[in-house]
């Protein structure tokens, strides 16, 4: 199995006792935490270079899953109970496949998505590196994938589960781009989350699909 970097220990992490009702209750919308094990995990704020990353990838992800019709993707705040009575994660992107949609309810994603992004920040290394790695992959989510968009880390790591239902490290292409397996014809090149300004969402889109996508009309000089 692999094995992504780890790092020091969080910054902090607030861990609060609680059932898996009264977390429901207690968090409501605009509030990040999840629930493991009888307790609610509080998040920090969430700083720019986070927020940024997320709002780009899943815009991108979002338009080229709506423009081909593969499934819905979400950003944050979207519970993921993986194991009833035991963990509800909120990923900071996720997609569903068009095929697994029934898994998704008015409250919730019953079951796991098929691809998971998290966006390390301060508290989160070993939440993000460790224990959801092996959470997800005993989950059989298909692709993990992990960004560090913090000042001076700025890495990626991309994972596939294995037939033994253990995640691999997924080396990028000679282009430096990684290409999706849950997301046909999907290409990323990790760069774009660094760039700035960011880059424009419609002009990648073009060149990842330009069957379905047209480059934006230049805007007048």
């Amino acid at each position: 199995m692999a094995h992504p970097l780890i790092e020091a220990p969080p910054v902090e992490e607030r861990r609060i006792p609680m059932t898996y009702d009264e977390w429901l209750a207690w968090s409501g919308e605009g509030t990040r935490s999840e629930w493991v094990d009888g307790e609610a995990i509080v998040f920090m704020p969430t700083k720019e270079p986070h927020a940024g990353a997320s709002w780009f990838l899943a815009t991108l992800l979002g338009l080229y899953a709506q423009g081909l019709g593969l499934g819905r993707v979400f950003a944050s705040e979207l519970e993921m109970r993986l194991r009833p009575g035991r963990s509800s994660r909120q990923p900071d992107v996720l997609f569903i496949a068009k095929a697994n949609l029934g898994r998704l309810t008015v409250d919730r994603l019953e079951g796991p998505a098929d691809l998971v992004v998290e966006l390390i920040s301060d508290d989160s290394v070993t939440r993000d590196r460790v224990v959801k790695f092996r959470e997800y992959a005993a989950a059989g989510i298909p692709e993990y994938w992990i960004f560090d968009p913090r000042p001076g880390k700025q890495t990626s790591d991309f994972f596939r589960l294995d037939v033994r239902g253990d995640y691999q490290a997924v080396p990028l292409d000679a282009d430096g781009r990684y290409r999706s397996q849950v997301l046909p014809g999907f290409w990323l090149d990790p760069t774009w989350l660094w760039q700035v300004p960011e880059p424009d969402v419609l002009t990648l889109l073009a060149s990842i699909a330009a069957d379905v996508f047209r480059p934006p009309l230049a805007r007048p000089g």
